[in-house]
C-alpha cells in the first residue's frame, strides 16, 4: 500500500510563487512515475505534470510549460510541484499519484488528499 500525503497549499496573488510536497510511503517506486493533477468544482481531473521515478523524465501540461516544475528527493521519498507566476486560473485542489508514466489521471493508482491552491488576481 502506498501513501501520499500532500502539503504546501495556500493563498497567494497572481504572479506568485509556491511549492507543493508530495511525501510518499509503502513501497518503491522504482518502475514507476509520480504525477500531479488539479481538479477545480464540476470539471474533470486536469493533467499537471509527471516524473518518471527511475528516469527523471519529466512531462507537463502546455497550460503550465515554463512555469511550473517536477522534482524529486530520492533519499525522502518526496516529490515536488514548484509553482511560479501563478495565474487565476491556476486555483484548484492539487492531488499527487503514483503510477504508471501518463497524463490520463486512470493510470494513476495511489492517490493523496489533496491541497489547496488559490491564486487571487
Amino acid at each position: 500500500q502506498v501513501q501520499l500525503v500532500e502539503s504546501g497549499g495556500g493563498l497567494v496573488q497572481a504572479g506568485g510563487s509556491l511549492t507543493l510536497s508530495c511525501a510518499a510511503s509503502g513501497r518503491t517506486f522504482y518502475n514507476l512515475a509520480v504525477g500531479w493533477f488539479r481538479q477545480t468544482p464540476g470539471k474533470e481531473r486536469e493533467f499537471v505534470a509527471t516524473l518518471s521515478w527511475s528516469t527523471g523524465i519529466t512531462r507537463y501540461a502546455d497550460s503550465v510549460k515554463g512555469r511550473f516544475t517536477i522534482s524529486k528527493n530520492s533519499a525522502r521519498d518526496t516529490i515536488y510541484l514548484q509553482l511560479n507566476n501563478l495565474k487565476p486560473e491556476d486555483t484548484a485542489v492539487y492531488y499527487c499519484a503514483v503510477g504508471r508514466f501518463s497524463v490520463i489521471w486512470s493510470e494513476y493508482n495511489y492517490w493523496g488528499q489533496g491541497t489547496q491552491v488559490t491564486v487571487s488576481s
